[in-house]
């Protein structure tokens, strides 16, 4: 983005660089985009006028997504969905935040703050209490089967969405090995960072290497690969996509986007200076170069044990980060194009155990979004005073990756097929998560 349509940080007297990063107020829009948008909305309006259609949802304008991933089953009780006039509740109180209708738990209170760009799915319902089935089934919509592997959601917006020829890869997976691409093809595969603090390493020829002599190479890599795919499957078809894939990142200008150390020292603060925080960064400096889709991922939820000691440290790494990315990509006019997304495979249950801990609980738990053209300031989506029932619309997980698809201008009915020739569509069934749509 050109640098003289960014809207700059101002630090108000008395107040930190860091501090002012997370609580910048919300400026207005440019005339320009206002326009487009007004546009927008004229030529959406034409078309409920035309098909009848009730004007219940908005046009997509996600462009980008940043998913954060807890893993391990965060605790919704103590963070999104506090119940402090229970004995469920726990140790930590509830606070006010700058939405009206949203409490969050007290430590996350730089979060509380960017409340009005946030949707809270309380009621996520999704049946699947193992970690291992219930990661898969958070990623890719279905429930793991041993006769197909399904593509993540990730590489699904990387085929769907992304630039096929964008020099850097459409899907990125930062601290933790994601889901590949399956049929979707190894092109679409996510491009694991597992330290962003360390950067990414081998993006330049060796000392003895030179561009004619590496080029050599790959022409004979082709060949080979050429005449081996006249006998086998696709997978060295896959194999050429990925060095190709390489090739081209090697030599891209982008790969600057990797480079934390060109941001100010203040914001990378702001941030934190930890692997989940700058991971977080340099999501934002991704999705700022064009990359489609950023999963950021932090360990250690599994709080069967000292549930409230471990999340007040977790917590402490969530609570920066997320905000400041939140007010970054606001200030960049990028958060009404970028979809981010909070959740883990299931929360945890509402009644504490006797080791200070809470356990497994995928029925009533809770998503957190914001940006993506979605209205913040809302919650979607009950539990009981206990948080142990859902009494307001239950969230299947069919209905939340069916509007996910939608927001991005997806079609979840799209049918694909696996390397043996079996359908599968990009969801499984579903339907609009009643009023998660709804513009901003």
């Amino acid at each position: 983005m050109a640098e003289n349509t960014r809207r700059e940080f101002q630090q108000p007297k008395g107040e930190s660089n860091a501090e002012h990063l997370i609580r910048k107020h919300l400026s207005r829009r440019t005339f320009l985009k206002s326009g487009m948008y007004g546009m927008m909305s004229a030529m959406f309006l034409n078309d409920i006028l035309s098909t009848g259609r009730a004007a219940t949802t908005a046009m997509p304008t996600a462009k980008h997504c940043i998913i954060l991933f807890m893993n391990g089953g965060p605790s919704q009780t103590d963070t999104f969905d506090p119940k402090p006039n229970h004995a469920n509740g726990g140790p930590f109180k509830a606070i006010k935040t700058s939405a009206p209708d949203i409490m969050l738990g007290e430590h996350l209170p730089r979060l509380a703050e960017q409340a009005h760009h946030m949707t809270l799915l309380r009621s996520m319902e999704t049946r699947e209490g193992n970690h291992g089935r219930a990661r898969y089934l958070m990623h890719t919509g279905y429930p793991p089967t041993n006769s197909v592997t399904h593509p993540t959601f990730p590489s699904i917006l990387s085929s769907e969405v992304g630039d096929e020829d964008f020099d850097l890869p459409n899907a990125v997976a930062i601290n933790s090995p994601a889901f590949d691409a399956a049929f979707l093809g190894a092109g679409n595969d996510p491009f694991y960072i597992p330290d962003p603090m360390a950067g990414v390493e081998n993006l330049k020829y060796s000392g003895d290497m030179y561009p004619g002599r590496f080029r050599a190479r790959m022409d004979l890599v082709s060949f080979l690969n050429d005449e081996f795919a006249k006998s086998t499957t696709n997978e060295a078809l896959d194999r050429e996509a990925i060095y190709d894939k390489a090739d081209q990142l090697i030599h891209s200008p982008r790969t600057t986007a990797f480079k934390l150390d060109q941001e100010p020292m203040a914001l990378r603060q702001a941030y934190g200076m930890n692997q989940f925080g700058q991971g977080c960064l340099m999501a934002r400096r991704l999705i700022e170069s064009g990359v489609t889709c950023v999963e950021v991922s932090l360990s250690g939820w599994d709080t069967h044990n000292d549930n409230f000691t471990s999340l007040e440290n977790l917590l402490g790494m969530v609570d920066p980060a997320m905000s400041t990315l939140i007010a970054d990509l606001d200030s960049r006019d990028l958060l009404h194009e970028t979809l981010v997304i909070w959740l883990g495979e299931f929360g945890r249950t509402p009644k504490i155990n006797n080791n200070e801990g809470r356990d497994h609980f995928p029925n009533g738990w809770t998503v957190a979004m914001a940006g993506g053209g979605l209205k913040g300031g809302r919650v979607i989506g009950a539990t009981d005073e206990s948080g142990e029932k859902i009494v307001d619309q239950p969230v299947k997980t069919t209905d939340y990756f069916y509007s996910l698809c939608r927001l991005f201008g997806v079609d979840p009915t799209k049918v694909n097929y696996s390397r043996i020739g079996r359908p599968i569509s990009i969801v499984d069934g579903g339907a609009d998560v009643p009023g998660l749509l709804a513009s901003a």
